[in-house]
């Protein structure tokens, strides 16, 4: 699963890294632990080229009654999303990227659980491939978002059996593609990501709680 992130690359870089056209409420600041049920930065492709904005992490799909049903809903599956009620619709029409610097993953250990830092071993921001939808009820709009999952690469699997599904480059291009509306189609670019290009280490449990902020939460054990 991926259940905590970071991005902390200056706009700048944000920019230019993903051809961004225009980015919308550009209050950024960098982030270092990023939870659940809090606006993250997601990408679309809108009419004059990548696009990006706010959406609150964890999906409320547009025909649910509680929008609590996001706090359960912050990870898809790459392996069913073609068969779920809550996904299939969003794979052929509503899909986003959403930058990163690196993510989060606990490894079970004899008395508790070690949280490990992955990023790419190159240091730059990639994107995770997501999903995204618009609630609307007695007046209350939420634009929301889930974050793909897929079985782990050889680099993951001894820390924990899923991790996020990061696109490369040219994948990224085919996913926010509004003329690929088959979304069976895209499901084979929503792979393990090469761990050659990732590194992992074990970070402070500073981040276990999402109150904490700050480059300190990066520092290695």
């Amino acid at each position: 699963m991926c259940g905590r992130y970071n991005l902390f690359s200056d706009l700048t870089q944000l920019y230019e890294r993903f051809e961004l056209a225009e980015l919308v409420d550009a209050e950024f600041t960098a982030r270092y632990n990023i939870a659940p049920s809090q606006e993250v930065i997601a990408i679309v492709r809108g009419s004059k080229g990548n696009k990006g904005g706010y959406l609150k992490w964890g999906l409320v799909p547009s025909w649910a009654n509680d929008p609590k049903i996001g706090y359960k809903m912050i990870n898809a599956r790459a392996e069913t999303l073609d068969e779920k009620v809550s996904f299939k619709r969003l794979l052929s029409k509503r899909r986003c990227l959403i930058p990163a610097d690196g993510f989060y993953e606990w490894k079970k250990a004899e008395k508790n659980k070690q949280p490990f830092h992955i990023r790419l071993k190159s240091g730059e921001p990639f994107a995770f491939a997501g999903l995204w939808d618009s609630w609307q009820r007695d007046g209350q709009t939420l634009h929301t978002c889930t974050i793909i999952t897929t079985e782990a690469n050889e680099l993951m699997q001894e820390i924990h059996h899923r991790m996020p599904v990061i696109l490369t480059k040219e994948a990224e291009k085919e996913w926010l593609n509004p003329e690929n509306t088959d979304g069976r189609l895209l499901k084979p670019i929503l792979l393990p990501f090469d761990s050659n290009a990732m590194v992992a280490y074990p970070v402070s449990t500073l981040v276990n709680s999402p109150k904490n902020e700050g480059k300190e939460i990066l520092n290695s054990l």
